[in-house]
């Protein structure tokens, strides 16, 4: 069966910047699940993997425009240390990646400045402005049960639980 919308697809993959090291994968853990055709990865990735199929091992190179997005140079804010959600033990310092609790969820940020009950906060993702490679292999690919379509995303392991 090839990838099309309503599949449920289970893989893995590394990901890496073009040129550069690994930086995230799957390999050694639970595969990803994913619900194609309803925006569950990014978009660049969810287009590569438009008809392939079980069994399938290839590499995915995307522009920032197709990953995580242009960097913004007005994307820089000062945030209460108590809004933070997941910040790394011990003293923050710059570079450091954290969570901001917003609207829409927790969102990824990078420390700027560290002040007494303040810090500055590059809100761009990490990657942003960057050209990204993932290399994928698919595990399986099934088709999407009709709870998985009604509520939109992929159910059990490496999916969404509930």
């Amino acid at each position: 069966m090839n990838i099309e919308k309503n599949s449920v697809v289970s893989f893995h993959y590394r990901l890496s910047e073009v040129g550069g090291e690994e930086l995230e994968s799957t390999h050694g853990d639970e595969p990803s699940l994913y619900l194609h055709g309803y925006q569950n990865i990014m978009p660049g990735l969810e287009q590569a993997m438009l008809s392939k199929a079980e069994g399938d091992i290839f590499s995915a190179t995307l522009a920032p425009a197709q990953a995580y997005g242009e960097r913004r140079e007005n994307a820089k804010q000062r945030v209460s240390l108590k809004h933070l959600a997941n910040k790394p033990k011990g003293k923050l310092k710059p570079g450091d990646i954290v969570g901001l609790n917003t609207a829409e969820g927790v969102k990824q940020a990078t420390v700027v400045k560290v002040g007494l009950k303040n810090v500055d906060v590059d809100n761009n993702h990490p990657l942003a402005g960057k050209s990204i490679q993932f290399d994928i292999e698919i595990l399986s690919v099934r088709e999407a049960s009709g709870e998985e379509l009604e509520h939109g995303h992929a159910h059990g392991v490496g999916g969404h639980q509930h």
